[in-house]
């Protein structure tokens, strides 16, 4: 109990220092919108638009792609190393009880 307790501190606490860092990626995020926006403007047929406006479609993107991402990292590495440890005891279980 003491060591789940333990992992759910830490688990906590690391996700505590990306929070702090995701404030000042959004205003970077929104100045390399505008600039890049700016430079391709001409090629995709989109005017240039400044840094409110950059920061409303910022806004946009990460709550549209937060929740995919989200999704994806957790199902990432972590539980295919536990699927395929199931899968090695489901096989080791039917060979014990084959023979």
């Amino acid at each position: 109990m003491l060591e789940s307790l333990s992992r759910l501190w830490r688990d906590n606490m690391d996700a505590f220092p990306r929070l702090i860092a995701a404030g000042p990626m959004f205003f970077v995020s929104a100045w390399l919108l505008m600039i890049f926006a700016g430079i391709a403007g001409a090629d995709v047929g989109i005017h240039p638009f400044g840094y409110v406006t950059s920061m409303v479609v910022t806004i946009g993107l990460w709550l549209t792609l937060a929740p995919a991402i989200g999704a994806a990292s957790r199902s990432g590495p972590g539980s295919a190393k536990q699927l395929r440890a199931q899968v090695r005891t489901d096989r080791a279980a039917a060979r014990s009880c084959s023979s």
